[in-house]
């Protein structure tokens, strides 16, 4: 067990390296997405059928995460990822031979397990090596990386799919497991300290939620990092309907239309890691998180008024980009709390976001009604309520 230097710069490898495990999980939904209509036609299934696989990768991301998040502080951070890529190549070598979809669906479970081991850990490692204001603006770079998931993945899972079929999508999906496994086994050192070790080994998983959840700005960190990610999941799960069906866009232009809000959200990830050299990570979060609600409610009023494309548009885009000045710096604020439980409070973050931003899809979809309220309504409540649990519970005293 060793613990990094704080004070030491990230090399290009380390941030690449910490950007794959952190994109491992995206790159595994969003590589999978074009397969789902072949999926449906091999089985003989309906798509809603096939959305099961998509629904049980989800819940297992969340509850995964809290697994693996203080699994890491008892185990150490490099045990913890590797534990999680054997998990995750044996779930898709089952996916790629599942006979029936209820096997599909079981595997993508167990997948969605080892995939966010890498990613509740990455954050751990993060804290572990690096101070508040440091690992905030890490966080901010490692975004750049994360992108790449949504801009590339679907183009390159629907290519494999047309040439080699879905099952070659698996295929990928194990060699990529076991090259973040070997990255991680040659490349990676263990983070992890022997405080921290102490720590994890002088009580259960149970009872370090229960220490972590009394304390009230940690609850305000997660609750601003939920519902902030609460604003991407409403729209990942509604902008087809929306772009599609509700403006009348093309398919293609969907896509563009896609990247063009990862961009703003890289975008403002990276006005955040130059805001940090002049300011905390609480200054820009409590600033950020006024204007991200003030654009929602700019947002909403839009939808509510039927205004234009032309304004309705750039309302959304504004809203969703605050996602870069607020995630870094809650995920920093939240590990901060107690850096001797940063595998624990990782994994409470993980699940809780997903968790929240599943019931925000599932409340959009129950609402739907053709137009774009909905969506506008569940992203100002999403951006209000995480302005609310900054100042009320976070924001340093």
């Amino acid at each position: 067990m060793s613990s990094v230097a704080a004070s030491r710069a990230p090399s290009l490898g380390e941030i690449l390296l910490l950007g794959s495990l952190t994109a491992f999980g995206a790159v595994t939904i969003d590589l999978y997405l074009p397969t789902l209509p072949a999926i449906a036609r091999d089985y003989g299934v309906s798509d809603a059928a096939v959305q099961l696989t998509m629904s049980t990768f989800l819940v297992g991301m969340a509850v995964g995460q809290l697994f693996f998040g203080p699994l890491s502080d008892r185990i150490g951070r490099r045990p913890a990822i590797l534990l999680g890529c054997g998990v995750y190549v044996l779930a898709s070598i089952g996916c790629a031979l599942a006979p029936t979809i209820e096997a599909l669906v079981a595997g993508r479970f167990f997948q969605a397990l080892g995939c966010c081991a890498a990613m509740v850990t990455c954050r751990a490692i993060v804290r572990d090596r690096y101070d508040h204001s440091e690992s905030a603006r890490i966080f901010s770079l490692l975004m750049l990386v994360l992108a790449i998931a949504p801009l590339l993945a679907p183009t390159l899972g629907g290519w494999i799919a047309a040439v080699a079929g879905w099952h070659a999508v698996f295929a990928v999906f194990i060699i990529v497991g076991l090259a973040i496994a070997l990255a991680v086994a040659l490349r990676l050192e263990e983070s992890r300290s022997d405080a921290t070790a102490r720590a994890a080994a002088d009580g259960s998983v149970l009872t370090a939620y229960a220490l972590l959840l009394r304390q009230r700005r940690l609850i305000g960190y997660l609750l601003v990092g939920a519902a902030n990610g609460a604003t991407l999941f409403s729209y990942i799960a509604g902008s087809p309907d929306l772009v599609i069906n509700i403006w009348g866009f093309s398919a293609s232009e969907f896509g563009l239309i896609f990247a063009v809000i990862a961009v703003g959200v890289v975008g403002s990830s990276q006005i955040n890691r130059a805001l940090l050299r002049r300011f905390t990570p609480d200054q820009v979060l409590g600033a950020a998180s006024i204007g991200a609600a003030l654009a929602g409610l700019v947002l909403l009023a839009s939808a509510l008024l039927d205004a234009p494309l032309a304004l309705l548009f750039p309302a959304l885009f504004v809203a969703l980009s605050s996602n870069g000045l607020i995630a870094a710096n809650a995920s920093a604020g939240a590990l901060n709390v107690d850096p001797l439980r940063a595998g624990a409070i990782s994994g409470l973050m993980g699940g809780i976001s997903f968790a929240v931003g599943a019931l925000a899809s599932a409340a959009a979809a129950a609402v739907h009604d053709g137009t774009a309220r909905p969506m506008a309504a569940n992203i100002c409540i999403a951006l209000l309520m995480a302005a609310a649990a900054y100042h009320g519970l976070a924001k340093p005293r």
